[in-house]
């Protein structure tokens, strides 16, 4: 049985690896910067996310060996602990989910060296999943802690990331386009590198898409705040105020499509969701499994979604034709924290704590669930998996998981089974990996 345990952390890491930046970044800069057209000018490097800081190590080293006459400047944010070693550009650890000072100042640094550029000049961007929190720097008349108030109430009303963007967009003198509209206003060309953390792998979307053409309205951002009725006493009044004046049409609209005519701007996804899932079935198929790719789209309350998938693993059992078969998919889902509860976990553990116990009578499966990034919610891991052991243990011990459920403490669950996913920061970010094996 520990064999399913070593077969469903090798196909996590196989999904986390082919999203490496150090690998897929050069392969990059190599095609959009060929030989003889290297960037001309200032080089500025900026960027944001999770996985942004070892997309900076990764291009600093290639700029070495390849553009040694051209000297690189710039800043990069990462969440805190996911730092990686540059020389010449600076790295800023800030807060994420909810932003801090110290990701309003880096913010203010980037702002400011875009705003510099000139004509000729070259800005290529790092973005990766988090830069939206990251990337904090609000529109006049909007402060730090406005920002903070404003996430903490998003998150916690259980929005989708997609409606939490575009809310952050529009209070935003960077996401939303802003940033390409700051360097198209200088002449300067524009690269964007992109790992997606993302359904659908939008650049709109990928960290708010600071480089992207914007499909989102002041119109949209209220109807949010409305939907979760979400307004005085949970946001803020200066962003109140804020959306009323862009509703009203006295503030510019986030960056749209027709404000690309003739811009040097191009977007370039290097990594997928999708991408990972098929790397983890290609190495399910040399362990003897037939693998399912469910999708990288599945979205939806981490419970539900837990319970659905007990649901079809169950189907898949009863109609299998004698094959053994790994159910793979992607997506982020959310988790909705009942006022007075404070939760240990996240998504990924919350939805396998899920599918454990609508599982119960299925004895032979075996799952894991973890967030790329390394970092799943309130806690240190990255998930969690079990094995049938792991199941009878749990029954030995008396751990009943809907109690956990109920408390939203699907951390401390897992946690005394031992049965955590701990890698530290992988230094990439493509998303939640879910896999189910079925014998």
């Amino acid at each position: 049985m520990r064999k399913q345990e070593s077969i469903l952390k090798s196909a996590f890491a196989a999904a986390v690896a082919v999203a490496d930046p150090q690998i897929i970044v050069p392969q990059h800069l190599a095609k959009i910067f060929p030989l003889g057209c290297e960037p001309k000018g200032r080089c500025v490097v900026v960027g944001a996310g999770k996985a942004s800081a070892s997309m900076a190590s990764a291009l600093e080293s290639y700029a070495k060996s390849h553009w040694p006459q051209i000297d690189i400047e710039g800043v990069v944010l990462t969440r805190y602990g996911h730092n990686s070693h540059t020389s010449h550009l600076q790295i800023i650890e800030a807060g994420h989910p909810v932003p801090d000072q110290a990701g309003m100042d880096g913010a203010k640094e980037i702002y400011r060296l875009v705003s510099e550029l000139n004509q000729g000049d070259v800005l290529i961007a790092l973005i990766s999943g988090g830069g939206s929190s990251l990337l904090t720097l609000p529109q006049t008349g909007i402060s730090i802690e406005d920002m903070r108030r404003t996430t903490e109430a998003l998150l916690r009303s259980g929005a989708p990331i997609e409606e939490m963007n575009v809310v952050r967009k529009h209070l935003s003198a960077i996401l939303g386009g802003n940033l390409a509209r700051l360097a198209i206003a200088r002449g300067a060309r524009v690269e964007a590198l992109l790992i997606s953390d993302v359904t659908g792998d939008s650049p709109a979307d990928i960290a708010s898409g600071p480089c992207a053409a914007d499909y989102s309205t002041y119109q949209d951002a209220v109807d949010i705040l409305a939907k979760y009725s979400l307004g005085e006493g949970s946001i803020p009044s200066s962003v109140l105020l804020h959306l009323s004046r862009g509703l009203a049409g006295e503030l510019p609209e986030t960056l749209k499509a027709g404000d690309l005519q003739n811009a040097q701007v191009n977007n370039h996804v290097i990594a997928t969701a999708y991408r990972s899932l098929q790397a983890a079935a290609d190495y399910i198929r040399t362990q003897g499994y037939e693998p399912v790719i469910l999708g990288d789209t599945i979205t939806g309350e981490a419970q539900d979604v837990g319970i659905t998938q007990a649901a079809m693993a169950r189907e898949y059992l009863v109609n299998q034709t004698g094959k053994s078969l790994a159910l793979i998919s992607g997506g982020e889902c959310t988790v909705t924290i009942p006022a007075g509860l404070k939760g240990r976990g996240g998504r990924c553990s919350e939805y396998l704590l899920a599918l454990f116990a609508a599982s119960m009578d299925l004895h032979s499966i075996a799952a894991l669930a973890a967030d790329t990034d390394g970092i799943d919610g309130s806690e240190k891991n990255a998930g969690a998996w079990f094995i049938p052991a792991i199941r009878q243990t749990a029954g030995e011990q008396g751990l009943l998981p809907t109690q956990y459920l109920a408390q939203h403490d699907c951390y401390g669950f897992f946690a005394q089974l031992d049965a955590l996913v701990e890698t530290g920061p992988t230094l990439t970010n493509v998303n939640d990996f879910r896999i189910i094996l079925l014998n």
